[in-house]
């Protein structure tokens, strides 16, 4: 049996550093098309993908997932070493 289950595209393989502000919320994209990276700009729509919310908790820099294959979505995990 196959695994038909979608994958996102690879942006990049490395992650992207992002100063966020506490309590703003940004919706971290994960289908990978976005032109807008790490962020969502619509291009998901009538896929199976749809963008990840997330709230920053405090200032500061937040290194958001580029290879979409994060465990710990949608910061970086490191996983793109592997890839």
């Amino acid at each position: 049996m196959s695994d038909t289950t979608p994958q996102p595209a690879t942006p990049q393989k490395a992650p992207y550093p992002v100063e966020v502000e506490a309590g703003k919320t940004y919706y971290w994209c994960v289908c990978g098309l976005s032109a807008k990276q790490p962020f969502c700009d619509g291009k998901h729509k009538g896929g199976a993908f749809a963008p990840l919310k997330y709230t920053a908790e405090k200032d500061g820099r937040a290194w958001f997932c580029g290879c979409k294959r994060t465990g710990k979505a949608p910061l970086c995990d490191g996983r793109h070493k592997a890839l």
